[in-house]
C-alpha cells in the first residue's frame, strides 16, 4: 500500500515520505512544523491535527544525511487488509504562484477538476472472494467524467461481491468533520492536497459468547443451527461454534455483513450483571471464513439475521461498532497562508460528499 503513496513503511509504525525538491519539500515540512509546534495554541491548528497523520519530525538515513524524510504515522497500520484510496481535493491543482506553463500542465492533466472538485489519484481494494487486491493508478481517475465519477468512486467500496455501504457512510461522516473545519478557518489554503481513505477489507469474525441465553431465546435460532459438528456453516456467513454442554452458544458473525451486531470491545466492561453477558474477541481469519461463499447482505436478511436479532436485541447501542474507517488529509507541498475561506477545497469536499451520498442512496 505504500507504493500508492510513494512512501516507505518503517517497522516502527511510521512511514517515511521523502522531502520533495525546493520549494515544495521545505514548504510541506514547514506546514507540519507549524501545525505540530509544541507551543502551538491556535485552536484551528490544534483541531487540524485530528485530520492529519501524526508527525514525528524529519529523519535522514545515517548513510545519506542530506536525504530528508518526513516521519509520519502509518494510517494503514491498524488494518488487516487495508483498502486505500487517494483523492486530490479542490478546483485547482495549481497554486497561486504557478507559472502559466505549470497551470496549463495541471489543467490539461484533468480538465474536469474545476467542475468536479476532486480527482481519484489511485486506489487499492481488497477482494474478499479472491483474497487479492485490485489497484487503479492515476489514469483511472482521470478517465472519470461527471457522468461516471459516481461509479468510479463506488468501485473503491466494492469488495468483489457487495458494496460496503457501512464504509461509505463512515467516510461521509469523517469528510463532514473536515468540511466543518474548512468552513471555520480563513488562514490556510490548500492546493493539490489529498484525502487518504482507508477501510478494513477483511471479513474478520467477532466471536460473541452468549452465556445466559434462555431456552426460549435459543428456540428462535433456525433449526439445525445447534446440531452437531464443530463448525456449522449456516447461510454461509453466520457460524455457530461448539454449542457446549452447559448450553452456551458461541456465535461468530462476519463484521462486513452484520455491522449491526459487531460489538465494541470497550463497552462490555460497563455492562450490568443482570444483562446478557457478552465476551468479545477477534478470531484470526482462518479456514472458517475462507470456506464461506460470498453472498450479499440482502440474502442474509431473510434468514439468520432476524433470528439473531432476537438474541442480540439486548445489546446497548453504544456497543454497536461503526465501520473501521480513516480519512486523513495528506500532501501539503502547496499550502499557503490566506485571509479567505478555501472555497475551491470546500467545493470539492461538498461534491465528494454528494457523490458518496448518491452511492449510498442507490
Amino acid at each position: 500500500n505504500a507504493s500508492l503513496l510513494g512512501i516507505l513503511q518503517h517497522p516502527d509504525g511510521t512511514v517515511l515520505k521523502q522531502l520533495q525538491p525546493p520549494p515544495r519539500g521545505p514548504r510541506e515540512q514547514e506546514f507540519y512544523n507549524k501545525v505540530y509546534d509544541s507551543d502551538c495554541c491556535d485552536s484551528i491548528l490544534l483541531e487540524l491535527r485530528e485530520y492529519l497523520p501524526k508527525y514525528f519530525g524529519v529523519w535522514s538515513p545515517p548513510t545519506a544525511p542530506n536525504d530528508m524524510y518526513l516521519k509520519l504515522e502509518d494510517v494503514t497500520r491498524k488494518f488487516n487488509k487495508p483498502c486505500i484510496m487517494d483523492v486530490k481535493i479542490g478546483q485547482k491543482s495549481y497554486d497561486p504562484y504557478a507559472s502559466a506553463e505549470k497551470i496549463q500542465q495541471q489543467v490539461s492533466k484533468y480538465p474536469l477538476m474545476e467542475e468536479i472538485g476532486f480527482l481519484v489519484l489511485g486506489m487499492r481494494v481488497y477482494h474478499v472472494c479472491t483474497d487479492s487486491y485490485e489497484t487503479q493508478n492515476q489514469h483511472y481517475g482521470r478517465s472519470l467524467t461527471k457522468e461516471t465519477v459516481k461509479d468510479g468512486v463506488s468501485k473503491f467500496f466494492h469488495n468483489g461481491y457487495c458494496l460496503r455501504k457501512d464504509a461509505v457512510a463512515a467516510s461521509i461522516q469523517k469528510i463532514e468533520k473536515i468540511l466543518e473545519w474548512f468552513e471555520g478557518q480563513e488562514q490556510l489554503n490548500f492546493y493539490a492536497s489529498s484525502l487518504l481513505f482507508v477501510y478494513e477489507g477483511s471479513c474478520q469474525a467477532t466471536t460473541v459468547r452468549l452465556s445466559d441465553v434462555t431456552l426460549a431465546e435459543k428456540r428462535v435460532m433456525p433449526k439445525g443451527l445447534l446440531s452437531g459438528g464443530d463448525i456449522l456453516e449456516y447461510n454461509n456467513n453466520i457460524h455457530v461454534i461448539n454449542s457446549t454442554e452447559n448450553g452456551k452458544i458461541e456465535a461468530s458473525v462476519g463484521k462486513g455483513l452484520s455491522k449491526f451486531y459487531a460489538l465494541h470491545k470497550k463497552a462490555y466492561s460497563k455492562r450490568h450483571h443482570g444483562q446478557l453477558s457478552l465476551k468479545v474477541e477477534n478470531l484470526e481469519q482462518g479456514n472458517m471464513w475462507k470456506s464461506s461463499t460470498c453472498i450479499t447482505q440482502e440474502h442474509l436478511n431473510g434468514n439468520v439475521i432476524p433470528q439473531l436479532e432476537k438474541v442480540f436485541c439486548h445489546v446497548p447501542a453504544e456497543i454497536k461498532e461503526s465501520a473501521n474507517v480513516e480519512v486523513r488529509m495528506i500532501d501539503f507541498a502547496h499550502v499557503f497562508p490566506s485571509n479567505t475561506r478555501d472555497e475551491g477545497y470546500i467545493y470539492g469536499l461538498k461534491n465528494l460528499i454528494t457523490v458518496l451520498q448518491n452511492i449510498l442512496d442507490n
